[in-house]
């Protein structure tokens, strides 16, 4: 089957602002909030080219993301992967995008064809459902949202948009350990190429009655216990393991909504770590902003958590 046309931007005018003028002004808004260097090193880090950035309305998320993006080195980058959560329909193993184009309000950013072919090839994937009158490509906001970043970005690396670099979007869905483990070994191959970028979606936890999760520690703040478990299941990536993060959910349960997306990138960073031990500052995310959308003082609050992460490949 052929590739369909240009994904609309569904969530323009809604999610994030839809007048391109008015978005790109917000958007270099956030990322000048944004100090000039992290850990000791000028922005983009050189050589990180993989983040985790939240997904939420750019009113509530885009400035934790703009510290992911402003991290980001795009400056050899050919492809950029982008691994989301399925927010739309219940998937098992991970699916890929049917259309040749995704639009945003600043223009279209290119499908790599070459690479979803390949990848689509292995059989291991699906693809996105847009059948039954629904197309859940579409509906889908966890690849989207991180699209007008993406494209802001190139804008400030590259002369002009022939050379920016195409996309491999991927839903990822509600794998098991050692089935992210599968997917990351297939993955790491291509995240190895000094020429790929990878963006991982996700917001962290999602606390309150209407999401079904309302953990908290009799006799101090809700909101601190929040922050304690956002923290183990950040430790749990910083520290490179696979097994450890999957396990770190497991006890806590925290409803990190890209853990499988976080679970199959760490995986393939694994692979890669292991052909390179000798270099121990790389492979491994190292988390730059945390910010809630509000601060859960009793149990009729809620709040979602966001942060930004980097790995330099």
């Amino acid at each position: 089957m052929a590739q369909k046309g240009t994904r609309a931007a569904s969530h323009a005018g809604s999610w994030y602002e839809g007048r391109a003028k008015v978005l790109s002004k917000q958007l270099d808004g956030y990322l000048a909030d944004v100090p000039t260097t992290l850990d000791s090193s000028s922005l983009p880090i050189p050589g990180a080219r993989v983040v985790i950035a939240p997904h939420a309305g750019y009113s509530y998320s885009g400035p934790c993301a703009a510290w992911a993006y402003k991290a980001l080195d795009l400056s050899n980058v050919k492809r950029v992967f982008v691994l989301g959560p399925s927010h739309t329909y219940y998937l098992k193993g991970c699916a890929l995008t049917r259309y040749a184009k995704y639009a945003t309000p600043f223009g279209d950013l290119v499908v790599d064809e070459a690479i979803t072919k390949e990848l689509r090839d292995t059989g291991k994937f699906s693809d996105i459902r847009t059948s039954g009158g629904e197309d859940c490509d579409v509906e889908e906001h966890s690849l989207e949202m991180h699209l007008p970043y993406i494209y802001k970005r190139c804008s400030q690396t590259f002369g002009s948009e022939s050379e920016y670099p195409t996309i491999v979007p991927i839903l990822v869905g509600d794998n098991k350990g050692p089935e992210e483990k599968a997917f990351g070994e297939l993955l790491a191959p291509y995240f190895r190429d000094p020429e790929a970028a990878v963006v991982v979606s996700s917001d962290f936890c999602h606390w309150g009655r209407r999401f079904r999760y309302t953990p908290h520690t009799k006799g101090s703040p809700i909101h601190e216990h929040i922050k304690d478990i956002d923290h183990q299941a950040m430790d749990a990536i910083k520290g490179g393991r696979h097994d450890d993060f999957v396990e770190n959910l497991a006890k806590t349960e925290n409803t990190v909504c890209g853990r499988h997306p976080i679970g199959v990138t760490m995986a393939a960073l694994e692979v890669l770590a292991k052909e390179k031990a000798e270099e121990t500052d790389k492979y491994r995310f190292k988390f730059v902003q945390y910010q809630r959308s509000g601060l859960v003082e009793d149990m009729g609050d809620s709040s979602v958590s966001y942060a930004s992460a980097y790995a330099i490949i």
